[in-house]
C-alpha cells in the first residue's frame, strides 16, 4: 500500500498537522523538525495528495480553460499565454476542449468543477442558462471572445469587425477591386464580426459581397480557392478570415497557375508564426493571442483573490495590419496586353 501521512508522521516522531505544514510550505516549522519530515517522506516514497490538500486549503491552485478547439497555431499561441501567465503565479493548468460542440462544452466543464479556482472560457454556445446549468454560481469566470449580456464577467474581445475593415480597406487602396472572403464557421462569433467588417467595406466601396464558405481549415481555404479559380471573372484579391485557410487557398491557387500577388492578392487573419514565413510573405492581421490569454489569467487570478472586487466587465483589444508581400499593389497592364481575369 503507499504510504500515507500518517505513517510520514509516525517515522518522523511528530503530528499529521506538522507534517501537513511542512509539506505545504509553511513557516510555522522549525528547520530540524522540516528536515526530518522530508527525509521521511523520501524515504517512504510518500508523495503528498494535491486533492487532500486542496480539500484542507479550499484553494487547487489550477484555473482551467475551456476552448473550442486544440488544434492549429492560433490556439497553441493562446495556450502558451495562458501557461506562461499561470505559471508565473504559481498556479498550474487544466486545460480541454469542446470541438465546438454544446454538450461537450457543457460535460468539459462540468468536469472541471472542484477541480479549478476559476475558468477562463472561449466558447460560441455560452449563454446565461448555459453557464447556470453547468457550473457553480460562485467559481470565478472570465469569458475571452464570448459575449454574454446580463452576468458581471470580465470578458476580453479581439477587435474582429475592426480588423476585418481594416483589411479590406487596404486591399481597395492597393488598386483590388473584386474582394472575396473565405467566411469561418457560422457558428463563431469571431467569424461573424470579421464577415461583417468585410461586408461592411465592401458595400461602403459600392461593390457586392463575395464569400465563400468556410471553417478556418486549410482544407477549407483549399476548397475555395478551387471554387474561386472556376469563376468569371475571378476576383482580383481575396480575404480569407483565418491565416490557415489563407494558406490552403495560396496552395490551390498556385497549383491553378495563379500568381500570388501579380494575379490574386491574398490576406489572412491572426498573424499566426508561419504566416511571415510564407512565399509569398502573408499579409495578414496581428492578433494579440498570447496577450489575451495573459490579460484573462490576471483577471482570473483578481477575481479568485477578491471575490468582492468590481471586474472590468469588457475590454475590446484592438489589432495590426500588417502588410507584406501576398498584397503587393497590382501593376497596370501593359499597353496591348489583354486584361486579366
Amino acid at each position: 500500500m503507499p504510504a500515507t501521512i500518517r505513517d510520514v508522521a509516525k517515522a518522523a516522531g511528530v503530528s499529521v498537522a506538522t507534517v501537513s505544514r511542512a509539506l505545504n510550505g509553511t513557516e510555522k516549522v522549525l528547520p530540524e523538525t522540516r528536515e526530518r519530515i522530508e527525509a521521511a517522506a523520501k524515504a517512504l516514497r510518500f508523495v503528498p495528495s494535491g486533492a487532500a490538500r486542496s480539500l484542507s486549503t479550499r484553494s487547487t491552485q489550477t484555473i482551467g480553460a475551456m476552448l473550442p478547439d486544440l488544434h492549429g497555431e492560433y490556439f497553441s499561441e493562446l495556450i502558451r499565454g495562458i501557461d506562461l501567465a499561470a505559471r508565473a503565479r504559481g498556479l498550474h493548468l487544466l486545460l480541454s476542449s469542446s470541438h465546438g460542440d454544446a454538450d461537450e462544452a457543457a460535460a468539459a466543464m462540468r468536469a472541471m468543477n472542484g477541480r479549478v479556482d476559476g475558468l477562463l472560457l472561449m466558447s460560441p454556445h455560452v449563454d446565461e442558462d448555459f453557464l447556470r446549468g453547468n457550473l457553480p454560481a460562485d467559481l470565478p469566470v472570465v469569458l475571452m471572445n464570448t459575449t454574454l449580456a446580463g452576468r458581471a464577467h470580465p470578458t476580453f474581445r479581439v477587435d474582429n469587425y475592426g480588423g476585418a475593415r481594416r483589411m479590406v480597406e487596404h486591399l481597395q487602396a492597393s488598386g483590388r477591386r473584386r474582394i472575396a472572403l473565405i467566411a469561418g464557421p457560422a457558428s463563431n462569433p469571431e467569424a461573424l464580426a470579421r464577415q461583417q467588417g468585410y461586408t461592411d467595406a465592401v458595400q461602403a466601396a459600392g461593390a457586392a459581397p463575395l464569400v465563400q464558405p468556410g471553417d478556418f481549415t486549410e482544407a477549407a481555404g483549399w476548397r475555395a480557392g478551387q471554387e474561386l479559380l472556376a469563376m468569371t471573372p475571378r476576383p482580383d484579391a481575396v480575404f480569407a478570415c483565418n491565416d490557415m485557410m489563407a494558406i490552403g487557398l495560396i496552395a490551390a491557387l498556385r497549383e491553378g497557375g495563379i500568381s500570388v500577388p501579380q494575379d490574386m492578392a491574398v490576406a489572412g487573419f491572426d498573424d499566426i508564426p508561419i504566416a511571415r514565413y510564407l512565399s509569398p510573405t502573408l499579409t495578414t492581421i496581428r492578433v494579440p493571442v498570447v496577450g489575451l490569454g495573459t490579460l484573462a489569467v490576471e483577471a482570473l487570478v483578481q477575481q479568485i483573490g477578491e471575490p468582492q472586487a468590481e471586474p472590468v466587465l469588457d475590454q475590446l483589444l484592438n489589432v495590426e495590419l500588417i502588410v507584406r508581400d501576398s498584397s503587393a499593389p497590382q501593376p497596370p497592364p501593359s499597353r496591348g496586353a489583354p486584361p486579366r481575369h
